[in-house]
């Protein structure tokens, strides 16, 4: 024989009541849960879209592993170490990179950006060469040092790899005192020629400007230094290998170096990301909750229309918490009915846009369509959290049968 609690439910959600307002308050209570799950999973697999697509336009500027010092700005990359990270299988390429803040000045125009000198591993392998929308990503025209800019500092400056001006990059020496009669007799000054610009992704175009290494260490007056180390691994990695290896680099190093992978290279950004997504599903989940109250309203009613059954049940040999317990799971299948339909409709409505994109973005962008990515871990949550309120609900007007 079924579960007795279970039986008798079932046969409440199915069976038409005396009073019609409790069918109408329950489907509406269906419906209602239905639309809210199927908001829970559309808006989160949108938000896990933006997400993949801000991470891999971040991935094209920002290395796998990036190694820094500890203390001061610059180092040289000789020694044991920095030898194991060449000889390592697992790291691919390892280019050097120079950065400072640098004064620009184009035809006229001025201001401040991050100068990024790197050199030929970089301008050969760098992701970044798929991202220039106009001119080409290339440092070197015979003897003509050339510079790739960011799309916003060439918009700002008025830079075009079109144009024959050149890019004057200024900094103060570190072997001349600074005049305060003659200011510019302080500083160390290159020219380059812009021969491309490349759109990535708005904090990144506004202030990098990518320049050779040897022309950036002229600037800055080194010969041998870098700021950091770009590692970037094999991509078939499995996650727990990713993090091994990137203990394996911080132990070699030592503590006078910062190994950081990509995810702790920005990791405000990543937080900032996680949290908002963590206050939209908040959200959604209060509205859910406040659609559940419905439920509420429904199942007081039918302990009314039932009360009569209850008795009856009560006179056989039913104890109290038998029948307490049938309203709950009554109330718990009308949320769980609501949810399975609309995890139902979520899924194929986030597939549908997935692979047809129906709805588009509005504007000019590098996509077309609203970018959504279904993740069963979203799935999972939305479900258990959908359930538990459901349930939670179906317990209240039950707890004073106790």
């Amino acid at each position: 024989m079924p579960y007795l609690p279970f039986f008798i439910a079932r046969r409440y959600l199915f069976a038409k009541k005396s009073h019609n307002v409790i069918n109408i308050i329950s489907a509406i209570s269906v419906a209602g849960m239905a639309v809210g799950t199927a908001a829970l999973v559309i808006i989160l697999s949108v938000y896990n879209g933006f997400d993949s697509i801000v991470k891999t336009s971040l991935s094209d500027m920002d290395p796998d592993i990036m190694v820094t010092p500890s203390k001061g700005k610059t180092f040289v990359p000789e020694g044991e170490a920095f030898d194991w990270l060449y000889d390592n299988e697992s790291i691919l390429s390892m280019s050097s990179v120079l950065e400072d803040n640098v004064y620009l000045s184009y035809s006229g125009r001025n201001g401040i950006a991050i100068a990024k000198g790197v050199d030929e591993v970089y301008m050969e392998e760098s992701p970044i060469s798929k991202d220039i929308i106009e001119g080409k990503f290339e440092f070197h025209k015979g003897d003509i040092p050339l510079a790739v800019v960011g799309s916003q500092v060439a918009y700002e400056m008025g830079i075009s790899p079109r144009f024959i001006a050149g890019i004057e990059m200024y900094f103060p020496s570190a072997d001349r005192p600074f005049s305060l009669s003659n200011p510019a007799a302080s500083l160390e000054s290159v020219k380059v020629f812009p021969s491309g610009i490349y759109n990535i992704e708005s904090s990144t175009d506004n202030n990098v400007v990518i320049v050779p290494l040897a022309q950036m260490r002229e600037l800055l007056g080194l010969e041998k230094e870098v700021s950091g180390l770009e590692l970037r691994i094999d991509s078939t990695l499995t996650p727990k290998a990713q993090k091994k290896l990137l203990a394996q680099i911080a132990d070699k190093m030592g503590p006078e170096y910062k190994v950081k992978d990509r995810y702790q290279q920005n990791e405000s950004l990543y937080k900032m990301m996680r949290y908002e997504k963590a206050s939209v599903y908040l959200i959604l989940l209060f509205v859910i909750i406040i659609i559940a109250f419905n439920i509420f309203s429904s199942l007081s009613m039918l302990m009314i229309e039932k009360e009569e059954d209850t008795l009856t049940l009560q006179f056989l040999g039913a104890k109290e918490s038998t029948t307490r317990h049938i309203f709950i799971l009554e109330g718990w299948m009308i949320s769980l009915l609501g949810m399975l339909i609309g995890l139902v409709c979520g899924i194929l409505i986030v597939l549908a846009q997935q692979y047809f994109g129906i709805v588009k973005m509005p504007g000019s962008f590098s996509i077309s369509a609203y970018p959504v990515i279904l993740e069963w871990s979203d799935i999972l949550l939305t479900a258990v959290s959908v359930a538990a309120i459901g349930y939670f609900i179906a317990w209240l007007p039950t707890a004073k049968r106790k």
